[in-house]
C-alpha cells in the first residue's frame, strides 16, 4: 500500500513559487478576521434526524479495472451542521462486505489530507481482508475531496509560471509575491464552490457520525492513517459515547502549529533520506557514490542546480529542485520504493530524465489522465493539493501577522536548515501556507484532549519520516487514559501495511477487542508481505 499521509509535498508544488519571495525579512499585511464555518456545533443546534434517518443504497462501483465486490454509495449531510437547510452535499462511500459473519462495519481513512478513501481500498483492498472476515470494511472522500463536492484552485495549483509572470524574478518584491498569494488564495475560493468555508476536520468527524448511523452501526470502529489519525481523534472528543474500537496509525499531532510541524517533519525526512542513502551507497550503481557522506553532500548540491536552472517534464512544466525535494520526501515513505527511487534518481542525474522521478511528485500524481478509479464523475486535477492546504488551513487558526514574521524568520530559517538541508526550505513554506485564508478553528488544539472514550491503540512507527514517532507519544498523554501505545520498531510511514506484528494486533483489536495491557511492541524485522 503506498503512503497514506501525502504531508505538504504536494502543497510545496503549488506555493513554493510563491514563497521563495515572500519568507524574507519585510513586513506583511495581516489576515482578514472572519473564521472558516467549521466550529463545533452548540447545543441547541437545529434538527438533524433526516440526515440521521437515512439508509445507503449499495451499488457496483464504476469503473474500469476495479474489483468485482467493491460497492459504492452515498450519504448526505449538511454544509453547515449550524444551518442544516442551507445547503447540503454528499460524502462518497464504498466497502467490500464481510466475507463472514458481519458484526457491523469498520471504517477507514487513509490519511492526505485529502486523499481519496475511494479510490485507496479500491487499489489496496486486499490490505484489510483480515478485517473482512468479521467487519463490511468500508471507506469514503472526505467534504472537499475526491467525489464529494471537491475543491479546486483552478489553474492556480498548476502552471505557477503563469501566475509568477506578474513580477520578474529579480524585481518580485515581498509585496507583490503576497498579492500572488492573495491571488491564489481567492482562486480556490472562487473554484471550490459552497464547500470550502465548511471543510475540515471537526465537519468531517460529523460526517462520519452520519456515516456510522446510516451504517447501522451503535457505536463507530475505525481505523485512521497518518491525517486519518487526527480524524479519529477528533470523533472521539466529539462523540465520545458514540465512540467504538479506533485505531490511529502514523499518529498526528494535534497541539503544533504549522510551523513548528514542519520543523519536526523536515527532522523525520532528513532520517529517512540518511538511511536511505546508506541503503544506496552500498550499490556500485547509486547515483550519488559509496560514500553516504558525500552523497548526502552531492543531493543539496543537486537540489541547489535544480533550483537555479529547472529542467523540462513531460507535463510541459520544468522540474526544480523543490519538486524534487518534494518527490524525494514521498518516496521514502516505504523502503519497498527505494529501488525504484534509486533507479529514478540515476536517470536524472546520468541522463537528466525526469520521467521516473515526476511520478513521485505532484506533478505525476495530478498528471491529465490519471484520475480516480472509480468513475463518478469529474475531479479536479488539483483536488489532492486544493484539499491538502484547505483541511490544513481550516485546523489551523494560526495566522502570521507582520511582527511575528519579522521577528521569527531568521530563527525559523536557521531551524528549518539544521533540521534538514535538504528539506528545509521546502518543509518552511509551511509557515504561509495559509496566507490569504480565513482563519481556522481552535478546537483541535484547544479541545480534543482528555477524552472520555473506550480504550484506543495508537501505534506509532520509530523511523516515520512524516508522522514522528513522538507525535505518538505526545497524542497518547494528550488523549489520557484511554490511549494504549503500540510502538513498531520498524521504518516506513505508518506499521499496518508493512509490519505483521502491527497487522495482526490492529486486527485482534478491531476484530475481538484485544488489546495489551500498557504500552508494546513489534520488532523491526516483522515485515508484512507486500500486495
Amino acid at each position: 500500500m503506498l503512503s497514506t499521509h501525502h504531508s505538504c509535498a504536494f502543497a510545496g508544488a503549488v506555493t513554493l513559487a510563491l514563497l521563495g519571495a515572500v519568507l524574507s525579512p519585510h513586513a506583511l499585511p495581516g489576515t482578514g478576521p472572519q473564521a472558516f464555518a467549521n466550529e463545533p456545533a452548540q447545543p441547541d443546534q437545529p434538527d438533524l434526524s433526516r440526515f440521521y434517518d437515512q439508509q445507503i443504497d449499495w451499488s457496483d462501483c464504476r469503473g474500469d479495472g476495479l474489483p468485482e465486490d467493491l460497492q459504492c454509495g452515498k450519504v448526505t449531510v449538511p454544509l453547515d451542521y449550524a444551518r442544516p437547510a442551507e445547503g447540503t452535499l454528499d460524502v462518497a462511500m464504498a466497502r467490500f462486505e464481510a466475507t463472514g459473519k458481519s458484526r457491523g462495519s469498520v471504517l477507514l481513512n487513509f490519511g492526505g489530507p485529502g486523499g481519496s478513501g475511494v479510490d485507496q481500498l479500491a487499489v489496496g483492498g486486499e490490505d484489510f481482508m483480515g478485517l473482512a472476515e468479521g467487519y463490511d470494511v468500508v471507506t469514503f472522500d472526505p467534504r472537499g475531496v475526491g467525489r464529494s463536492s471537491p475543491v479546486s484552485c483552478g489553474e492556480a495549483a498548476y502552471g505557477m509560471s503563469d501566475t509568477t509572470t506578474d513580477t520578474a524574478p529579480d524585481d518580485r518584491s515581498p509585496h507583490a509575491a503576497l498579492r500572488l498569494l492573495r491571488k491564489a488564495a481567492d482562486a480556490c475560493a472562487k473554484h471550490s464552490g459552497p464547500v470550502l468555508p465548511y471543510i475540515g476536520t471537526v465537519n468531517a468527524s460529523r460526517d462520519l457520525d452520519v456515516m456510522r448511523q446510516a451504517l447501522g452501526d451503535e457505536k463507530l470502529n475505525y481505523l485512521g492513517f497518518s491525517y486519518g489519525t487526527r480524524l479519529g481523534a477528533v470523533y472521539a472528543s466529539q462523540f465520545p459515547e458514540k465512540t467504538g474500537r479506533l485505531v490511529l496509525d502514523g499518529v498526528d499531532t494535534l497541539t503544533e502549529p504549522l510551523s513548528e510541524q514542519g520543523i519536526v517533519a523536515a527532522e523525520a525526512q532528513q532520517t529517512a533520506l540518511e538511511d536511505f542513502l546508506a541503503w544506496c551507497t552500498e550499490d556500485i550503481n547509486c547515483a550519488f557514490g559509496q560514500d553516504p557522506r558525500r552523497a548526502r553532500q552531492e543531493v543539496v548540491r543537486l537540489v541547489d542546480a535544480m533550483d537555479e536552472a529547472p529542467v523540462p517534464t513531460d507535463f510541459g512544466d520544468r522540474f526544480s529542485g523543490q519538486d524534487l525535494v518534494g518527490a524525494i520526501g514521498l518516496a521514502l515513505y516505504s523502503e519497498e520504493l527505494w529501488p525504484t527511487l534509486a533507479q529514478a534518481l540515476r536517470s536524472l542525474v546520468e541522463d537528466g530524465d525526469t520521467r521516473d522521478i515526476v511520478r513521485f511528485s505532484a506533478f505525476g500524481i495530478a498528471a491529465p489522465g490519471d484520475g480516480g478509479l472509480v468513475d463518478e464523475g469529474d475531479i479536479p486535477l488539483d483536488n489532492l493539493p486544493a484539499a491538502l492546504m484547505a483541511i490544513n488551513c481550516a485546523d489551523d487558526p494560526d495566522r502570521p501577522t507582520a511582527d511575528q514574521i519579522t521577528k521569527s524568520l531568521d530563527r525559523l530559517r536557521a531551524a528549518y536548515e539544521k533540521a534538514s538541508p535538504v528539506f528545509g526550505r521546502h518543509r518552511l513554506t509551511q509557515v504561509l501556507t495559509c496566507y490569504g485564508r480565513p482563519k481556522g478553528t481552535s478546537y483541535i488544539r484547544e479541545e480534543v484532549h482528555d477524552v472520555d472514550a473506550p480504550k484506543m491503540l495508537l501505534v506509532g512507527t520509530r523511523g516515520d519520516p512524516a508522522t514522528p514517532y513522538r507525535w505518538t507519544v505526545e497524542t497518547a498523554k494528550r488523549l489520557g487514559s484511554s490511549a494504549v501505545v503500540l510502538d513498531n520498531k520498524g521504518t516506513g510511514h505508518t506499521g499496518y501495511a508493512s509490519s505483521k506484528c502491527v497487522q495482526r494486533k490492529v486486527d485482534d483489536f478491531l476484530l475481538y477487542g484485544s488489546l495489551p495491557h500498557g504500552w508494546s511492541s513489534c520488532g523491526p524485522d516483522e515485515r508484512a508481505p507486500s500486495t
